[in-house]
């Protein structure tokens, strides 16, 4: 039965690696991100201690006042996330030119040993040894870095651009510019030790597979640090060198242990490259994530949302064209015919484009929206607009012409001046502590926000406060502050992180908290992103629930 299933899977290898290759990039693009940068991590005694107020100089004396509230955090859910896109990064790996060609190569070393326990013992050394050297990698950048450091680097601007400038980098060499290659003294070194007997030998094997592999698996390790080191979780890189390592010894242990398997494998060829191309349209497609980042967390205001969508359209386009034989690079091989698994994936890139089209002009694009800059930074919108939020506010509201409302929204940006509003008109505190680079914060504002009934009770039972905790903009001199520790609160984005890491003791973004602008308590436990409308609008009501019990 299990041959049988190896078999089927192995015969269509070339559809599930196109369709790992997809898989690859939504999975790092869709990972729950946690607080993305200028967090200031400090050392909590007493969660119940209310703040001092000299620790928390030039935020406001109301803000000194607040009391932590028991809350969860997501950085679970991230963790798991990086290692799903390595999982899959890995498994795109396998299919990868350098390594597929190698499976029969080193699966023959550990067949001379014959079916015995010697040789099950090699083969599940040899995978071990792949993944402690891929995980060794993760935890490398850790220690190189630290916790601090990866959460700061998340949207700093230098950082970005780089991040930008590496992956285009990845994605030309995957297109067959050029090749990444490590220095030929190490491949030799290792390989020189990889004929020792035992288990050294065997390590050292599993060394020269990750070297001599390097300019296919480079690209994709590079791309997955990166997602995981930005993602500000301490232990991302290593969780995602675990998936990704799992992925990569995962067949050669298998085909190692069932050398039978070998002959259901598909023959080399030309389909391999394909692989390669393919992940350099994606690589570059991600790429600008990181772009939007910095232009957003900057207020530069010229990559907007019709760049992006123009870019993103382009390069689809341009996938599927490549899938059908239209365009071909000089390392490609003569296509004679088209099987139907690409004609399919084609037919999927060219109908995904077409789908954005219409963002062009303002349509939502809900499933790909908390990728995209926000409606916000739109030139030319031709839906209609949703009734504006019915709070009236006293004049110029602070920072305002820094940050575009959510469509249908009219919050607050400054964390005082929406207390003293909602002090005034007798209604409960919704904070929104959210970010230029969240993804989370954009799929909830377009997928559960913009639901009628959600809208009409952010809009009518709440004053809706929002900080963006990753902005770089310079805070007035006479609003600047330095903590206890010799950190400078300089920026509108380290005020508000220092704010929500001091107050409410979580630095995920987006984090709502439901608060009573009197006690500056919340009102209920505060929750992250909730893409179930109903339960999000539930959470909603427990908070008004909870605000009339205590203001009958």
């Amino acid at each position: 039965m299990m041959t049988s299933i190896i078999r089927m899977l192995t015969r269509h290898a070339r559809l599930f690696m196109l369709l790992m290759v997809s898989m690859v990039t939504l999975s790092v693009f869709a990972q729950d991100t946690l607080s993305t940068a200028d967090v200031v991590f400090t050392d909590i005694h007493d969660s119940t201690q209310s703040l001092r107020p000299d620790s928390v100089a030039g935020i406001g004396a109301s803000t000194a006042q607040a009391i932590a509230a028991p809350v969860t955090t997501t950085a679970h859910q991230s963790l798991w996330g990086i290692f799903l896109a390595g999982l899959l990064g890995g498994f795109a790996a396998v299919l990868m030119p350098c390594i597929f060609p190698m499976l029969p190569m080193t699966v023959s070393f550990f067949t001379k040993e014959g079916a015995g326990k010697k040789a099950i013992g090699k083969a599940l050394t040899y995978g071990l040894s792949i993944i402690v050297i891929y995980i060794s990698l993760g935890l490398l950048i850790t220690l190189l870095f630290g916790a601090d450091a990866l959460n700061a680097i998340s949207t700093n601007g230098l950082f970005n651009i780089f991040f930008f400038l590496l992956l285009v980098v990845f994605a030309a060499s995957f297109l067959g510019a050029f090749e990444i290659v490590l220095p030929a003294k190490w491949v030799n070194m290792t390989g020189s030790k990889a004929g020792n007997r035992g288990i050294g030998g065997l390590f050292f094997m599993a060394a020269t597979l990750s070297l001599v592999s390097f300019s296919c698996t480079g690209p994709i390790i590079g791309t997955l640090l990166v997602e995981a080191a930005t993602t500000g979780a301490l232990l991302g890189p290593a969780i995602g060198m675990l998936g990704f390592s799992i992925a990569l010894a995962l067949p050669f242990t298998l085909f190692a242990l069932f050398p039978a398997w070998l002959s259901s494998l598909p023959r080399s060829g030309g389909w391999l490259n394909s692989v390669k191309v393919t992940l350099g349209f994606l690589e570059l497609a991600l790429a600008l994530k990181f772009l939007s980042n910095v232009d957003l967390a900057y207020h530069w205001n010229w990559f907007d949302r019709e760049i992006f969508l123009s870019l993103w359209i382009i390069l689809f386009g341009l996938l599927g064209c490549y899938l059908l034989g239209k365009i071909r690079f000089a390392h490609d091989s003569p296509l004679p015919h088209l099987s139907i698994p690409r004609l399919f994936l084609a037919i999927i890139c060219l109908s995904f484009t077409l789908y954005l089209v219409p963002g062009l002009w303002g349509a939502p694009l809900k499933s790909v929206s908390a990728f995209l800059p926000p409606m916000s930074t739109q030139d030319f919108d031709l839906t209609t607009p949703r009734e504006a939020s019915p709070v009236e506010a006293s004049g110029p509201r602070k920072y305002a012409s820094l940050f575009e409302h959510p469509k249908g929204f009219a919050p607050y940006f400054d964390y005082e001046e929406g207390l003293a509003y909602a002090r005034k008109s007798g209604k409960p505190v919704m904070i929104d502590f959210t970010g230029h680079a969240c993804v989370n914060c954009r799929k909830m504002e377009a997928n559960v926000w913009p639901d009628p009934r959600v809208a009409q009770t952010i809009n009518k039972d709440y004053v809706l406060i929002q900080l963006y905790v990753d902005d770089k903009t310079t805070l007035p001199a006479a609003e600047q502050s330095t903590l206890p520790g010799g950190q400078r609160l300089t920026s509108i984005g380290k005020k508000w992180s220092h704010l929500q890491m001091t107050n409410f003791k979580a630095n995920s973004q987006p984090y709502y908290v439901l608060l009573d602008p009197a006690t500056q308590q919340p009102l209920v436990p505060p929750q992250g992103a909730n893409y179930d409308t109903g339960q999000y609008l539930e959470y909603l009501h427990s908070g008004l629930s909870a605000w009339k019990s205590k203001h009958p």
